[in-house]
């Protein structure tokens, strides 16, 4: 087995070789429009092409402060009863939107053979927590009542979503497992998600800088975001997590969020939930989206996919 703390793995030395050959700043010192700017070129580069979809439409939401945009995709152009994925980005709370993972959803639904709902949630600084998880939330119900508008007899959900959008795919599960939506949540499924304080893990220090998301960012992130890091809203492991459904959860082993989603995982089995647990050595921070960049990550988002497939098809 490699040494998780050290190995590199050749496609992604060759990636991170680049970054540092081309320079450019952190979103820390370049603020919130350079960051989604520099996020949507990386993505334009370095992501995989997306899938051909039956279905793909851009509809909205109705949010607890307007409309909420979010993306439609099926890969069939017509099921019968399923259940539908709520996909939620990822960007620090701060960056992303539905265009850079826009290639990412339609692997989900090719993948899974399943409906995917991706949320264009509102973004930090210009609307701090708990913007994000009320929007999230409000989404997730919405769908769970078979909206005219999808087309579709939604039987159950699976919550899934990297990074910040790994943290409001906890957070949402546990809202809708307190107060029960029109479905049920039957399996959630976090990427490298933030679960706790980071900033307090090995990790963090490990690879707080060369390995893509650096802990400068990490902290410009926590710092638009807001709120209150003892809110289980905001930090998900303050809060009781005794009633979670099956989770699928995956990591990256040079990521300073590493060991936040290990800690997670762990109190899962804990407290008895069933849980898959999946952490990719040699990978960086974001590679679900840096496919084309970084050939090697494809094969890890099929194994993470494959285990979501297996869990959901147990609980359907």
């Amino acid at each position: 087995m490699a040494d998780t703390e050290h190995y590199v793995r050749d496609d992604v030395r060759g990636f991170l070789d680049m970054l540092e050959q081309m320079g450019g700043k952190g979103v820390e010192e370049v603020g919130a429009d350079e960051g989604r700017a520099q996020m949507r070129a990386m993505s334009a580069v370095a992501e995989a092409e997306p899938r051909a979809m039956a279905v793909q439409k851009d509809l909205t939401c109705p949010g607890p402060a307007g409309p909420v945009p979010i993306r439609f995709y099926d890969v069939k152009a017509e099921r019968g009863p399923s259940p539908c994925v709520i996909f939620i980005h990822g960007g620090g709370f701060v960056i992303g939107d539905l265009d850079v993972y826009n290639a990412l959803c339609t692997e989900i639904s090719h993948h899974l053979d399943l409906p995917v709902v991706s949320v264009d949630y509102r973004l930090a600084p210009e609307h701090a927590f708990p913007a994000a998880p009320d929007d999230c939330e409000a989404v997730a119900r919405w769908v769970a009542s078979s909206p005219d508008e999808l087309e579709r007899d939604i039987t159950g959900l699976i919550i899934t979503g990297d990074s910040a959008g790994g943290n409001l795919t906890i957070v949402t599960t546990n809202q809708l497992m307190r107060d029960p939506a029109a479905v049920p949540v039957i399996v959630q499924a976090p990427i490298y998600p933030v679960a706790s304080d980071v900033s307090k893990h090995k990790s963090f220090s490990l690879f707080a800088d060369g390995f893509l998301l650096t802990g400068a960012a990490m902290a410009w992130f926590t710092d638009q975001y807001k709120g209150d890091a003892n809110d289980p809203r905001h930090t998900p492991m303050v809060g009781d997590c005794s009633n979670t459904p099956p989770t699928v959860l995956c990591t990256a082993g040079l990521d300073p969020l590493r060991d936040s989603g290990r800690e997670y995982a762990a109190h899962l089995v804990q407290l008895g939930t069933e849980v898959v647990f999946l952490e990719f050595p040699g990978m960086i921070h974001g590679f679900t989206t840096l496919r084309k960049a970084i050939p090697s990550g494809q094969t890890d988002l099929e194994a993470f996919l494959d285990a979501v497939k297996l869990m959901v098809e147990r609980y359907r």
